[in-house]
C-alpha cells in the first residue's frame, strides 16, 4: 500500500554526490508534483515524504492507485512517451525529490546500465504489485482492505481523509462508512474514531482469518 525503493534513491545520492545537474525541490502537504493532463519537463524521484497517485474522473471522482515514499519515481512514463501526463501525483506530508531534467533522464536511460535495470525493476514491480493489489480486492472483503490501510496510516504517523481511503479502496464514501460501522460493531475499532482497538497479536490473527 506504501511503495518505496530503497536502491533508486541510494543511486541517486551516489550520482548527484558528483553531478549538479540534479535540482532537489521541496512541496508542502495538498501540492501536486504532477497535474494530470499537464505537459511536465523533469521526472521526480522522492527522497522523503509520502504522495498519492490518483486519477480525477471526469465525474468528479478520484481512484488512488498508491501511495508512494522513498525512492519512488514519479513522471517516468511522460519522459519516455513524451506525452502528457496520465494521473495526479500530490503530497500527503512534505515531500522533498530529486527533480531530473527529461534530457537527462533520457541520457541516463541510454548510457547507464545501473539506472536502466532501477527502472525496469521499478516498473516490473509496479505491474506486478498492481496485479496482487486487484486479486485481493476480488478475493477479500473490504473490511480486510481497509484493515491493512488503517494499519498503514498508524504505521506512518498519517491521517488520510475518508474520501481518500474509499478512493483507494475503490468504493463510495457511503459504503466506506458503512464498513466502519461493521467493525465497530465486532469491536475491532473504536467507537468514534479510526483506531484499531485491538493488540498487533490480535489484529494478525483477524487478517489470517480473511486469508484463510
Amino acid at each position: 500500500m506504501l511503495r518505496t525503493n530503497q536502491a533508486f534513491l541510494t543511486f541517486m545520492e551516489q550520482y548527484t554526490a558528483n553531478s549538479t545537474a540534479v535540482m532537489q525541490k521541496s512541496f508542502p502537504p495538498g501540492t501536486r508534483l504532477i497535474r494530470q493532463g499537464d505537459t511536465i519537463s523533469h521526472v521526480y524521484i522522492i527522497i522523503d515524504g509520502i504522495t498519492k497517485c490518483y486519477i480525477a474522473e471526469d465525474n468528479g471522482k478520484d481512484y488512488i492507485f498508491e501511495f508512494l515514499g522513498k525512492g519512488e519515481v514519479t513522471g517516468e512514463l511522460e519522459a519516455i512517451n513524451k506525452g502528457k501526463c496520465l494521473c495526479n501525483i500530490e503530497a500527503i506530508t512534505p515531500v522533498t525529490v530529486y527533480a531530473i531534467p527529461h534530457a537527462l533522464f533520457s541520457t541516463l536511460v541510454l548510457s547507464s546500465p545501473a539506472f536502466n535495470q532501477l527502472l525496469l525493476q521499478e516498473l516490473a514491480t509496479r505491474i506486478s504489485q498492481t496485479c496482487i493489489r486487484t486479486s485481493y480486492q476480488q478475493l477479500y472483503p473490504v473490511e480486510y482492505a481497509l484493515l491493512r490501510l488503517l494499519t498503514l496510516e498508524a504505521d506512518q504517523e498519517i491521517i488520510l481523509p475518508k474520501k481518500d481511503m474509499a478512493a483507494y479502496l475503490g468504493i463510495s464514501v457511503r459504503s466506506f462508512n458503512r464498513t466502519l460501522k461493521e467493525l465497530r460493531e465486532k469491536n475491532i475499532l473504536d467507537t468514534k474514531g479510526l483506531n484499531i482497538d485491538l493488540s498487533k497479536q490480535q489484529l494478525e490473527k483477524i487478517l489470517k482469518r480473511f486469508e484463510e
